[in-house]
């Protein structure tokens, strides 16, 4: 007799469709946010907030801002993927270090595509206080940042115990927080093009999440598989 896994604990007797909730919400709120930017033009509300961070940015803080920003892409957020990735899947840390640089990458391509499509201009360059590129909606740091600070969360919960566990799990989500608001305080976005980072990544991680729990459900028997069905 073939046996048959154990399944995940209260995976049974749950809806398989779930987890897609908050997929949905998100997709939504992006496909709105996203219609109202295709004119091109900032709203209302990103010229008031941006006006009012010109006016109220303190100079002692723009190099913090700077330095909390260089950590949200590039080399720093790969490395972090990486590490994060190592941190998940602990006997083959090598594979894990792969798919966690394999991971952030998914997030980027729909991300680029996404931001050349809409092809938003940033807000004016000489109000930036450090160097930028590319088109402003999705925001790339905060995208990219907030799609490290969920795998790092991941590799967190896996890796960690006792009491060290519970601050570092918040950690991840501060620094992504704080990179996305430094986007806005160094003056290279607009505030719209920060959520929509934060909603692409929140989009993202729920797919990713999706995908992982039905592949986990049907590794325990709880989804039954389509192979032999019907025979």
């Amino acid at each position: 007799m073939t046996s048959v896994p154990a399944a995940v604990p209260g995976a049974v007797g749950k809806p398989w469709w779930l987890p897609a909730i908050p997929v949905l919400v998100c997709s939504m709120l992006l496909a709105a946010l996203v219609a109202c930017a295709a004119h091109g033009a900032p709203f209302g509300v990103d010229e008031v907030l941006h006006r009012w961070v010109l006016e109220h940015r303190p100079r002692w803080a723009v190099g913090l801002a700077v330095a909390v920003t260089v950590t949200g892409s590039g080399v720093p957020a790969y490395l972090l993927a990486m590490l994060a990735g190592a941190m998940t899947v602990r006997h083959r840390r090598w594979r894990g270090a792969l798919a966690g640089a394999l991971a952030l990458l998914s997030v980027q391509l729909p991300r680029i595509a996404l931001a050349s499509w809409l092809a938003r201009a940033r807000p004016p360059a000489d109000e930036w206080t450090w160097s930028a590129s590319g088109y402003a909606m999705p925001s790339g740091h905060t995208t990219t940042s907030a799609a490290v600070a969920v795998l790092l969360t991941a590799g967190v919960y896996r890796a960690v115990r006792g009491r060290a566990r519970r601050p570092l799990l918040v950690m991840p989500a501060l620094w992504a927080a704080a990179v996305g608001v430094s986007r806005v305080f160094l003056g290279m976005h607009w505030p719209t093009d920060v959520l929509a980072g934060w909603l692409l990544t929140a989009l993202w991680a729920g797919l990713l999440g999706t995908f992982l729990i039905l592949r986990r459900r049907r590794q325990t028997g709880a989804v039954p598989s389509n192979k032999g069905e019907g025979t």
